[in-house]
């Protein structure tokens, strides 16, 4: 029973066919943003279960190949990114400062929204991170705005809207898709399909499973892509994005992910196998991907310890500063509220 579910899951998971390249630099870059979300993300749990983190936090851990592979064809500053509740990871390829951001979880007031948003609703409209947002799908609806303003203002910006498989079904995202398609809006549309939504397998929650053809019906084109490398990932996007510059209109990516840890730090994820978990673990993981390239690259050992060493300094600052940084002062309550003219 154990082995047919993690023969399942890797056929969910399953490669791709695709062989992109990328020179030693590139991958010693993904390298170094993949650790940084891993290693973060990791200390975020810690402190989470250490009580230093409250209310709900959604882990990255597993995915991490999904938002370092979009984020090289976003212009940052200048493009719009958004995204639902499982945000860190997104926020630090952005270049959010990764201090700002584990302060924002721990509700201090040297977080990037001074403590105020927490794990799911933080902001920063200088890299063009517009959140982190709660509720399920309703990014969608947003995101599809930051393209119209792109779009109406002709700046040439292009919005990267990020949701789940279980959004996949909310009904927002169909008006969306109508709206972008109708006024071919620079919308890339990219569902980070991690195979479980909160809880429930897609096949028992979704009639139909290939996501990348949602917007069928509104003549939207859409790509199902190997989410756990980040080559594929990178191609895929930049294919979508010279379309979406060019006037094209949006585009689906489906991102064929997997997440290892629960929804949230408080979901145990017995509604799956450990070793469903490990097989992906082992067969599939997107760092171990990365590494075996760079290996074929000819990196050296010391080049990746050097990364490693790097990453565990800036995670370990980062969790100092947010343990220092006091808490916001209650007149904080009282500011943010609206924006001034």
């Amino acid at each position: 029973m154990a082995r047919a579910a993690a023969q399942k899951a890797a056929q969910k998971a399953a490669k791709i066919p695709n062989a992109p390249q990328a020179s030693k630099e590139d991958l010693l870059r993904f390298y170094r943003e993949m650790v940084l979300i891993r290693r973060f993300e990791e200390r975020a749990g810690q402190l989470y279960g250490m009580g230093l983190i409250g209310g709900f936090c959604h882990l990255y851990i597993g995915q991490e190949a999904v938002a370092v592979g979009v984020q090289e064809s976003v212009r940052q500053g200048h493009d719009k990114i958004i995204t639902g509740y499982r945000d860190h990871g997104h926020m630090l390829c952005a270049g959010m400062d990764p201090k700002e951001v584990m302060a924002e979880l721990t509700g201090r007031i040297g977080g990037s929204s001074k403590g105020k948003g927490g794990s799911m609703h933080m902001f920063d409209t200088a890299t063009g991170f517009y959140g982190g947002h709660g509720i399920v799908g309703a990014q969608v609806a947003l995101g599809t705005g930051l393209a119209f303003a792109g779009h109406y203002r002709g700046d040439d910006s292009v919005a990267f809207i990020y949701f789940g498989d279980g959004a996949a079904n909310q009904g927002q995202v169909y008006e969306s898709f109508n709206m972008a398609q109708l006024w071919k809006l620079p919308a890339i549309y990219i569902i980070e399909n991690n195979q479980y939504a909160m809880g429930t397998s897609i096949e028992r929650s979704s009639s139909t499973t290939e996501l990348s053809e949602r917007g069928s019906s509104f003549g939207i084109p859409g790509e199902q892509v190997d989410g756990m490398d980040v080559l594929a990932v990178r191609d895929a996007v930049a294919r979508a994005v010279k379309r979406a510059r060019e006037g094209g209109g949006p585009f689906i990516l489906e991102m064929k992910t997997y997440r290892y840890r629960g929804h949230s730090m408080s979901d145990p994820a017995k509604y799956r196998a450990k070793e469903e978990v490990d097989e992906v673990k082992q067969t599939r993981d997107p760092i171990d991907h990365v590494k075996a390239l760079l290996a074929e690259a000819k990196a050296t050992e010391d080049e990746i310890k050097a990364i490693d060493a790097e990453v565990k300094a800036i995670v370990a600052e980062a969790v100092q500063f947010a343990q220092e940084s006091p808490e916001p002062d209650p007149s904080e309550l009282y500011t943010d509220v609206y924006v001034e003219a």
